[in-house]
């Protein structure tokens, strides 16, 4: 008697799978799918600036709408904290799990400095987990307006009849010509009303930015004024200092440990920057690749093949979102030990 609602309810999905199948297949057929435009700024959606020169732009709305998913997520799970429930259920129930496993993950690089460090590592890799998933979305990156541009799509392309009604309605071969002409040089363009924002290098370079600067205040919290001896080596300079004032500046072996010394601080503080760079150029290039490839996937293989792809870019997706997570952990716990204590440890 169980069985019987359980084969029904399949029997209707097979059905409904294979209508939406062939609903599909008949859209694709009588309306080509059109790529959307692909470029490295984010788009406006606002033609007149908020603020000052700021504008809206779709992945600021992308942005918006992964803050207000990740809010809800900590309302659910806050919620069943505060029933007291041990074993937490549904979404909850599944971050419970991640969280457990990336705190496990920070006490064992980073000690007695956890707490401290996991609120940052586990916030950065859920909100990138939300937002590189979002291109997984149906509706982002393909719905939007539609607006004129030099390196859009032909009308006909974009609105098929629209050029054959305006070659019927000319009266005169000029008139013609006319239409002919507004045809090839106008193109439409489709401006997404949501992009995803690990593709705007704003969103990358400033979500490193706001890492690396973590990266030297948890350093500064765990160390002091000690942090700062790794970008300028005042002992190597003030040793340096003495041999200078020695006949013959006390040898060259003497000279040349200090002179390491410092040039390690500078190499320190190239490093720092580095990783910024680092940060927003390997979260940007594969997020962006992705889209660009689901693009262009779904343009030229409307049916079936894109899911291929699709299941590609979850898998991407939430490694990007650990990479740059478990780096800024690790790149944090560094940042607690002082270049004495790595000697010890040797």
């Amino acid at each position: 008697m169980e069985e019987t609602p359980k084969k029904s309810r399949r029997i209707k999905n097979r059905w409904l799978l294979l209508v939406i199948l062939v609903l599909a297949f008949l859209a694709a057929a009588s309306y080509s799918p059109v790529m959307p435009h692909v470029q490295l700024p984010a788009e406006r959606i606002t033609q007149e600036p908020i603020i000052s020169n700021l504008y809206l732009t779709n992945t600021i709305v992308a942005i918006f709408i992964a803050d207000i998913i990740l809010i809800l997520i900590a309302l659910s799970v806050r919620q069943q904290a505060k029933k007291g429930i041990t074993v937490f259920t549904g979404v909850a129930g599944v971050i419970s799990v991640i969280l457990e496993y990336l705190y496990s993950l920070t006490e064992t690089t980073a000690g007695k400095w956890t707490k401290k460090i996991f609120p940052w590592f586990a916030t950065i890799f859920l909100l990138l987990l939300i937002v590189n998933w979002m291109e997984l979305i149906p509706g982002v990156d393909s719905v939007g307006i539609l607006e004129k541009s030099e390196h859009g799509y032909p009308t006909e392309q974009v609105f098929p009849g629209v050029v054959t009604i305006m070659k019927s309605q000319a009266k005169s071969a000029e008139l013609e010509q006319e239409a002919e002409n507004a045809h090839h040089e106008e193109g439409y363009a489709l401006i997404p009303f949501v992009r995803v924002s690990s593709t705007d290098l704003n969103f990358t370079v400033s979500l490193a930015i706001v890492s690396v600067v973590m990266i030297q205040v948890i350093g500064v919290q765990s160390l002091g004024t000690k942090y700062f001896t790794k970008f300028i080596n005042v002992p190597a300079a003030k040793k340096l200092g003495n041999e200078l004032k020695k006949p013959g500046f006390g040898g060259p072996l003497n000279l040349m440990m200090p002179l390491i010394d410092i040039f390690v601080g500078v190499l320190e503080i190239v490093a720092e920057f580095s990783k910024i760079l680092s940060f927003a150029f390997r979260l940007f290039g594969n997020i962006f690749a992705g889209a660009v490839l689901l693009f262009v996937i779904g343009s030229i293989v409307p049916l079936f093949a894109q899911s291929i792809f699709l299941l590609l870019e979850l898998g991407v997706g939430a490694i990007q979102a650990f990479v740059f997570g478990i780096l800024t952990m690790v790149f944090m716990s560094m940042a607690t030990h002082s270049h004495g204590d790595h000697g010890e440890e040797h």
